[in-house]
């Protein structure tokens, strides 16, 4: 197995943490998400692993640091989801190459779906389930057959595919180009499978509530809340914290602090006597932060 996480983007719904931190680098239980899932794709066996960049670049570059086998693709414009895949077809062999996106969480089996592709013989597969909010992917019988749909024969994409390097090389080289319109064209030719995921812990963190609601979902497990607290993080006195939360490696949370699920992210400080609640504290402009959660 081969693969490209796509990591470029601007991630504009998450502004204004985005501002400070690329969306792929947002902490999930106190590790970078891009993390996460190169180690998803490196327990499978996956080589060779390509990253792309472009918004907030040398962050991506940093964190990749500890990936010696990690491919970094640096892009000076953004190329888009099938631009970036483009200009990447020089790192892969012949074999077929797994695509995902670098601001989704999820537990599904990447070895089931590289397979489904592989028997298939489809030129590309996408990983579709049933999830009402995003469902626009049209199918029929075992083909997809349009974007854009909403219905009953309508499922939603994972943000993951597997596509034929000799299907990649039909997108134009050296632009901008959106995935999605290669896939319409395939579509309506028939050469467009899917494997079905129902089932799988999926979900993508556009928003801050989002980001927010998949910790509480891993926090909180048969009811009972928790909170994750980095070995290194430095909790002060009469500190209150309720509900769940996570507080990163090397933050500081200051005496008389009361935080209620929230994510203190690495770094950050919580300043004495401040109140928290459905919160992403940065470290970053800490004094409007404040005023805003308590007013």
């Amino acid at each position: 197995m081969q693969a490209i996480i796509l990591a470029a983007g601007y991630g504009t719904r998450l502004r204004p943490y985005t501002d400070i931190r690329p969306k792929p680098l947002f902490p999930v239980l106190n590790r970078p998400l891009l993390h996460l899932l190169l180690a998803q794709l490196q327990s499978c066996g996956c080589y060779p692993m390509v990253v792309n960049s472009h918004h907030l670049a040398t962050q991506i570059e940093a964190a990749l640091g500890a990936w010696p086998d990690v491919f970094y693709q640096f892009e000076p414009e953004i190329l888009g989801t099938g631009g970036s895949l483009r200009k990447a077809l020089s790192r892969f062999t012949d074999e077929p190459i797994l695509v995902m996106n670098g601001d989704l969480y999820h537990r599904i089996d990447l070895h089931r779906v590289y397979r489904h592709h592989v028997l298939s013989e489809n030129d590309v597969t996408l990983a579709l389930h049933a999830y009402p909010r995003f469902s626009n992917v049209e199918v029929q019988g075992d083909r997809v057959s349009g974007f854009g749909c909403n219905g009953s024969r309508c499922l939603a994409f994972t943000g993951i595919h597997v596509i034929e390097p000799g299907t990649a090389a039909r997108i134009p080289d050296g632009g901008f180009f959106h995935i999605i319109d290669l896939y319409r064209e395939l579509a309506k030719e028939g050469r467009v499978g899917y494997c079905r995921v129902d089932g799988s812990l999926w979900r993508d963190i556009g928003t801050p509530a989002d980001y927010l609601q998949l910790h509480e979902e891993l926090l909180v497990q048969h009811g009972d809340p928790a909170w994750l607290i980095a070995p290194d993080a430095r909790i002060g006195s009469q500190v209150v914290l309720q509900g769940w939360g996570c507080v990163g490696p090397g933050a500081v949370v200051g005496d008389r602090a009361q935080l209620s699920c929230s994510v203190v992210w690495d770094g950050a400080e919580v300043m004495p006597g401040s109140v928290h609640t459905q919160s992403i504290v940065t470290g970053h402009g800490q004094a409007e932060s404040q005023r805003r959660n308590r007013g």
